[in-house]
């Protein structure tokens, strides 16, 4: 039997993360390409988790999935946008081009490493724990109960009134998308 190891976890999640940012670059539909946003945001996020950030891990969660994604999806279903023919030589030259820029990044980003961060005392001991210690009770707690703590405690007003504009804007969009009359719209 083959042992499994957090290392290959993180691979299997790292593929994932390439591939669905792929998919959202080379997807025909841009819904698909949203639907394909979210997964890759999704499967950030499970990274973040695996790595002991919860707060960015939930960060992910509300600002990018719940906030951006869901407004991408919003105006895409809005607009109407259909799927356009590509001109395939137009696309191999941008390809060219991403891949000629990419490979540059990449370079540069391996040389930086190699130059500052040589040796890593980090390096067996990777998933250290991130406890929040309250000094006036001297209990360990995670991040995440510190922020519910601090959320629904000292900022409860503002946490409601933002959830309360959010709330409205989700009707307000759908009020927007609807037609009762069943009038033919223009098309621009």
């Amino acid at each position: 039997m083959m042992k499994f190891s957090i290392e290959s976890f993180f691979i299997i999640i790292a593929l994932i993360i390439m591939s669905c940012s792929l998919a959202v670059i080379f997807s025909e539909s841009t819904i698909h390409s949203i639907i394909y946003l979210v997964l890759s945001f999704l499967t950030c996020s499970v990274f973040l988790f695996i790595l002991e950030c919860e707060f960015f891990a939930l960060l992910f969660l509300i600002i990018y999935v719940g906030a951006i994604a869901v407004l991408f999806l919003f105006v895409i279903m809005m607009l109407d946008l259909k799927i356009l023919p590509r001109n395939k030589s137009t696309n191999l030259k941008y390809t060219m081009f991403g891949i000629f820029v990419g490979l540059n990044f990449f370079y540069f980003v391996d040389q930086t490493f190699n130059a500052y961060y040589e040796s890593n005392p980090y390096v067996d001991n990777v998933l250290i724990p991130n406890i929040h210690i309250n000094y006036f009770n001297e209990d360990e707690i995670s991040e995440i109960a510190v922020i519910g703590q601090i959320l629904y405690t000292q900022y409860v007003l503002q946490f409601l009134i933002a959830g309360v504009l959010l709330t409205l804007a989700v009707i307000g969009v759908c009020v927007l998308t609807l037609n009762p009359r069943g009038i033919k719209q223009k098309k621009f």
